[in-house]
């Protein structure tokens, strides 16, 4: 794909993540079920903390892609580098796992994750766009260029650092609160919570390994010679 063509995507695709980020974080206060809107507000959700990220990911790389254009190769490498980074360690697995385990567990019990009384609060639209559409981008991102993954053992130890911050502040917040930021968790005793944490990241490594594989698959050595060209920058 043109570099043209790339930042616009990009570029587009930032705008929508920060618009539904903003329109997520402007639901009216009197609208919002008290059970649901505690401590920590939206930020306690990681669906919402996803918007944020691929927000962040997609602004990264459109200034990969401007800096490219305007042939500041030397800035774009650092810049392309933390985009592959964001891309391979955080945006596709998170994105993979908010759309599989919200939908998985929407259907067999909404109240577990997604509330009735939050339908007359968050349109359907802006429910399928963070939980349904995270899943398309992040796959198109994978057609529409190579991404350099890290080493197996650095790109997993950390995504295991990020998903242990996340559990850490779920776990502060019932601390607080005495609410859990999800009802489902209720349903545990401590050693069944911590096997389903266990098996949330298990999982998370499994959307990890997917997608490196799909890079790999989808691009092959175009991967190495990309490495080549920037090496020889």
């Amino acid at each position: 794909m043109e570099i043209s063509t790339l930042a616009t995507y990009h570029c587009l695709a930032f705008v929508w993540y920060f618009f539904v980020a903003y329109s997520i974080a402007h639901v009216k206060t009197e609208e919002r079920p008290s059970e649901v809107f505690l401590y920590g507000g939206q930020w306690k959700y990681l669906t919402v903390l996803n918007l944020i990220l691929q927000a962040v990911f997609y602004g990264v790389s459109f200034l990969a892609d401007v800096l490219r254009l305007i042939k500041k190769l030397r800035c774009a490498k650092c810049i392309i580098s933390s985009r592959d980074l964001l891309f391979s360690v955080l945006a596709f697995p998170v994105s993979t796992f908010v759309c599989v385990s919200f939908w998985t567990l929407y259907t067999y019990n909404r109240e577990l994750v997604y509330p009735k009384s939050l339908d007359g609060v968050i349109p359907l639209w802006l429910n399928h766009a963070m939980h349904t559409a995270v899943l398309p981008f992040a796959l198109l991102e994978l057609l529409a260029l190579p991404h350099r993954y890290p080493a197996k053992k650095k790109g997993l130890i950390l995504l295991g650092f990020v998903a242990f911050l996340y559990i850490s502040w779920v776990l502060w917040i019932y601390s607080v609160t005495g609410e859990w930021v999800y009802p489902l968790f209720a349903l545990f005793n401590p050693p069944g919570l911590a096997a389903f944490f266990a098996g949330s990241l298990a999982i998370i490594v499994v959307f990890y390994n997917f997608g490196e594989f799909l890079n790999r698959m989808i691009w092959g050595d175009s991967i190495v010679i990309l490495d080549h060209k920037w090496k020889g920058k």
